[in-house]
C-alpha cells in the first residue's frame, strides 16, 4: 500500500515535536537539579561562614567598624547574620550578636536611620544586669542583654528563668545572671548563680 506524501510530514513533524518537548524537559530537569545543588552549596556556604563569625576571635569580629562611616551592610558581611534584628520606631535598629562557643560576650550592634553604625556595646555587663527590674518584660531584658545561655521553666513555682553566662569579674571568674519571669511573662525577681560549666570536676 502507497502511503502519500502528505501523510508522512505530519507523522515526522510529530515525532520531532515529541522529541523536541522531552528533551527540553529533561533540559529543564537538569537546569532544576543544578539550581537545587546551587542552593544547597549557598546555603551550606552561608551557614559556613555563619559559624565561623560566631567563633572567630572579637579583634576579627570588630576589626576596623568606625561609627558614622561603616555601613550595615558592611557590618553583616564582616560580622555574619545577627541572631536578631530590632526594630525601632525612629528607623534604627539593634542588631545581636552572641558569642559561640563560651556565651561570654554578646555584642549589640546599634544602627542609625541613616543605615550606618552608631554604635557597638557588649551587653552582658554589670551595669546592664542592674538596669533588669522588676517588671520589664522578656522582651525588655533580651532587647538589653541578648539571646540567654539556658532557659529553664519551673511548672511548679510557675516561673520561667532565663540565665546569662558573663564574667563576673571581666577577666576569669564566670558566673551566671539569672532574671525569673512570673506567668505574665515579665520580671519578678533576678539573681546569681555559679556558674555550671566551672564547677564541674
Amino acid at each position: 500500500m502507497m502511503t502519500s506524501r502528505h501523510s508522512i510530514q505530519p507523522a515526522q513533524g510529530l515525532r520531532r515535536s515529541v522529541r523536541w518537548g522531552v528533551a527540553m524537559g529533561l533540559f529543564a530537569s537538569l537546569l532544576g537539579l543544578f539550581g537545587c545543588d546551587q542552593q544547597q552549596i549557598d546555603k551550606a556556604r552561608e551557614k559556613a561562614r555563619d559559624t565561623f563569625n560566631a567563633v572567630k576571635p572579637d579583634d576579627m569580629l570588630l576589626r576596623d567598624l568606625k561609627p558614622g562611616v561603616t555601613t550595615e551592610t558592611q557590618v553583616r558581611d564582616q560580622m555574619g547574620k545577627p541572631e536578631i534584628v530590632w526594630e525601632n520606631s525612629d528607623g534604627s535598629r539593634r542588631l545581636e550578636y552572641p558569642r559561640a562557643p563560651g556565651g561570654l560576650r554578646t555584642y549589640m550592634v546599634d544602627i542609625a536611620p541613616d543605615g550606618k553604625l552608631r554604635a557597638v556595646t557588649q551587653a552582658l555587663t554589670a551595669e546592664n544586669f542592674e538596669q533588669v527590674q522588676p517588671g520589664m518584660s522578656q522582651d525588655d531584658v533580651r532587647r538589653l542583654l541578648g539571646k540567654p545561655t539556658t532557659v529553664a521553666e519551673y511548672r511548679l513555682k510557675k516561673e520561667v528563668v532565663w540565665s546569662w553566662r558573663w564574667l563576673e569579674d571581666g577577666v576569669n571568674t564566670a558566673g551566671m545572671f539569672n532574671a525569673h519571669f512570673g506567668p505574665d511573662g515579665r520580671v519578678t525577681v533576678t539573681s546569681r548563680s555559679p556558674d555550671p560549666a566551672s564547677e564541674r570536676p
